[in-house]
């Protein structure tokens, strides 16, 4: 077989299932409006449901709304004819997903759910099928072909209900001004939840291990302080702890190369006054950008009368996957 086909008839799906796409934006009508307003004031949350694949895109339509601000959450049909519909109360909204329309599984239970205080939304190719007659509110996704060659698998039919669910997902997350900040709330885990979660204090170093010393501390004793502590950096205080200056260990490597005799060097004599730093409830990410904005490596940490609290490099950025 030449296998320059097997590029041509990817091609064809493709093509197929991109047509697909605009059949199903060029249907749109007041039935999506509707829809979008009785998601968008559901007094509970948003029950999804389907058959074979018509489920699976059904369970990605779910998470996607989950993670945008629409509490919504899948069950499984049959499932729900045997207990599992007790997961629906008065007060949710159900879509209900079959290309046919005529799906047993869920007409099984569309009596039951009639019976309770819900919104049923119905997304079927067909509108006058039972499922469609039967919907409070009905969405037509229907394509002309199936990017099968034997029209028989759901391809073009299931992108075309998934695409579907993104624009109801994104139309809703819009309307409900979820802000990037809302988004990382319900992904803590994952690194855009970090990069807008994490905060200084919570991979500073603090403590026992800050690495600070007093005014009039000789260099010597400086030096291994810093060395101890490991951050390249050493807060310099007063008595009360106020921050008066930083010592750094490019300062050291400097200093190595301007003198050849150190004794009665204190690090007063050597320190940089007035250093950057950050407060302890910062976001971790506008620490990385004082750092990239000044081209240093590491920052203090104060509070709001100057004490010294912490300290933090570019390394525990690293770690803490914010770079």
């Amino acid at each position: 077989m030449n296998t320059e086909q097997y590029l041509s008839w990817a091609h064809d799906v493709l093509n197929i299932e991109a047509q697909s796409l605009h059949e199903i934006a060029a249907g749109l009508d007041e039935n999506f409006i509707r829809t979008t307003d009785a998601l968008l004031h559901c007094q509970g949350r948003v029950v999804i449901t389907g058959m074979g694949k018509s489920g699976h895109i059904g369970r990605k339509i779910a998470a996607t709304m989950a993670s945008t601000g629409t509490p919504a959450f899948f069950v499984h049909p049959a499932e729900a004819a045997h207990g599992d519909l007790g997961m629906i109360v008065d007060g949710d909204a159900v879509v209900a997903i079959s290309n046919s329309g005529e799906s047993d599984e869920i007409l099984a239970i569309i009596p039951a759910l009639k019976r309770k205080n819900i919104t049923l939304i119905c997304i079927t190719a067909r509108p006058d099928s039972t499922m469609a007659r039967h919907a409070d509110i009905h969405l037509t996704a229907a394509v002309s072909q199936e990017a099968c060659p034997l029209g028989l698998a759901p391809t073009s039919s299931t992108t075309a209900v998934m695409a579907l669910g993104d624009a109801l997902a994104v139309v809703l997350l819009r309307a409900r001004a979820f802000t990037p900040d809302d988004f990382a709330l319900s992904h803590p885990a994952g690194s855009l939840g970090k990069r807008l979660l994490l905060r200084v204090q919570d991979i500073m170093h603090g403590g026992e291990q800050l690495p600070a010393v007093e005014c009039g501390t000789p260099l010597k004793e400086a030096i291994v302080r810093m060395s101890e502590k490991g951050l390249g950096m050493l807060g310099v205080t007063d008595s009360q702890g106020r921050l008066k200056g930083v010592f750094t260990d490019g300062d050291l490597r400097r200093l190595f190369q301007e003198r050849e005799h150190f004794s009665g060097i204190c690090v007063d004599d050597i320190m940089h006054p007035n250093p950057k730093t950050i407060a302890a409830d910062k976001l971790a990410t506008e620490a990385l950008k004082e750092m990239q904005a000044g081209h240093i490596n590491g920052l203090l940490v104060t509070d709001s009368d100057g004490i010294l609290t912490g300290a933090l490099n570019m390394h525990d950025l690293l770690m803490a996957r914010i770079v």
